[in-house]
């Protein structure tokens, strides 16, 4: 069998020779064997390459850096736990600026599941940058800018999510062990921070407009209370109703007394004459039963503070300071009506919103979403990458088949005819190559 690939065909320019003129042996067997005849001619070189390729890919396998994952699953909570509020101003403040807002807030609007919104959570800028301002991965990363460091965390964070379960898998890969934790742990309090911050559902926004209510109504109460007691303090006036039958039941006695008493002094001074004894004590009597009656009745005058402060000097040490004059009890009875309806309208409204405010902070509570923690991210004890033995054996292959490949088309380009139109446009381009390289020499010589 002659050689394979005739040294007069690629050195001494014996350019006339057809395929059949050079290996007609070759040419007249199966192909795989003619491949594989030349690849054994070729054997030394395949064995040089194979043996430099081998250390060259173990040098590499071991020069690359190590790298470990940390992973966490965690659960979302149901969607009836999170209300259109917090989808507003999860959208609104915390994902304003990135790209996927619109798709986020139409699809939870569209009642999907909680976990895409969960997702795109974790994928936000917000997230992304707190983690790169808390670890300095900036620095770490070697990055100059950024967004090139956000770009580089998404890069090696994987955040998938279980179409049937709806469970959450976060993967950090990192050159340090204990880093990868940390920001797979970082990436669930982040989570929660942003949930809890922004959640500010219907519940929520109710229990805060029932405490402003609360307050202000309390604050009412207290002045309504307050007047009432001033009011009832001034005028002795502590129920209108109570005091007015009393009044009158006092009145009427004390007027029915003085009638038996004039009665009686009718009938001593037509006994006894008017100098009598017992008609003169029958006439003190009466002018203490019409005292007494003049000062339960009172003055019609309008109520002010100089006629309270008369009437209460007038009736100092007297039994009927207790009382308001029957007189005002008109007067007085409207305001006081005024001040005890305030005051109930008042207790009314506190009672009622105080029931309202228990039952929004309960609300609010179970309004809350809650990211409930499968398993939490650990220090991973072996490396994710590299595969070692794997890249050797690869990169090994790789460049015996790639080897293999250039003798084999060195071959068949030798073959080729030096008149055939690839053959000349193959040496066109390399006079042209050869040529604009010279000039390029040139020109840096004259410059130097």
């Amino acid at each position: 069998m002659k050689p394979p690939m005739d040294e007069a065909v690629r050195l001494n320019g014996r350019v006339g020779e057809t395929t059949a003129d050079v290996s007609p042996s070759i040419s007249s067997t199966p192909n795989w064997i003619a491949n594989a005849t030349i690849l054994w001619q070729r054997r030394r070189l395949l064995v040089r390459v194979a043996g430099i390729s081998l250390l060259l890919s173990l040098l590499i396998a071991f020069t690359l850096p190590k790298r470990y994952k940390s992973s966490a699953r965690i659960m979302p909570p149901s969607g009836s736990n999170i209300g259109t509020a917090m989808i507003a101003a999860l959208a609104g403040r915390a994902l304003g600026g990135f790209s996927g807002i619109g798709n986020l807030a139409g699809s939870l609007l569209g009642g999907s599941n909680t976990s895409a919104l969960f997702v795109d959570l974790l994928r936000s800028g917000t997230i992304s940058g707190h983690l790169i301002d808390r670890f300095d991965l900036q620095r770490i990363y070697h990055k100059r800018y950024r967004i090139d460091t956000a770009k580089y965390l998404a890069h090696h964070t994987a955040i998938t999510d279980d179409k049937k379960t709806g469970v959450i898998t976060i993967t950090v890969d990192d050159t340090d062990p204990r880093r990868a934790r940390n920001l797979a742990q970082a990436y669930l309090d982040q989570l929660n921070l942003l949930v809890n911050h922004t959640g500010a559902s219907s519940a929520h926004q109710e229990r805060v407009f029932i405490e402003k209510r609360l307050t202000k109504v309390k604050t009412d109460l207290e002045n309504a209370e307050q007047r009432m007691s001033s009011f009832s303090s001034t005028h002795a006036t502590v129920d209108i109703k109570e005091q007015t039958r009393a009044m009158v039941d006092a009145g009427a006695k004390l007027q029915a007394q003085m009638i038996v008493e004039e009665s009686s002094l009718n009938s001593l001074r037509q006994i006894y004459g008017d100098q009598n004894v017992r008609v003169r004590a029958a006439q003190a009597r009466i002018a203490v039963l019409q005292r007494q009656l003049s000062k339960m009745s009172g003055s019609s005058a309008p109520l002010t503070d100089s006629v309270s402060e008369e009437s209460s000097g007038e009736t100092n040490g007297d039994a009927a300071e207790l009382y308001p004059p029957l007189r005002q009890l008109p007067r007085l009875a409207v305001p006081y009506t005024n001040l005890y309806r305030q005051v109930q309208i008042q207790e009314a409204v506190f009672e009622l919103l105080t029931q309202q405010y228990e039952l929004a902070r309960i609300q609010e509570a179970k309004d809350v979403p809650v990211v409930s923690v499968i398993d939490t991210p650990g220090i991973p004890e072996k490396k994710s990458f590299p595969p070692r033995l794997l890249l050797t054996v690869l990169l090994t292959l790789f460049s015996i088949g790639a080897t293999c490949a250039v003798v084999l088309t060195h071959y068949q380009w030798s073959l080729v005819r030096p008149d055939d139109p690839r053959k000349r446009l193959a040496a066109e381009i390399a006079a042209t190559l050869r040529a604009s390289l010279k000039r390029k020499e040139a020109k840096r010589e004259a410059l130097q």
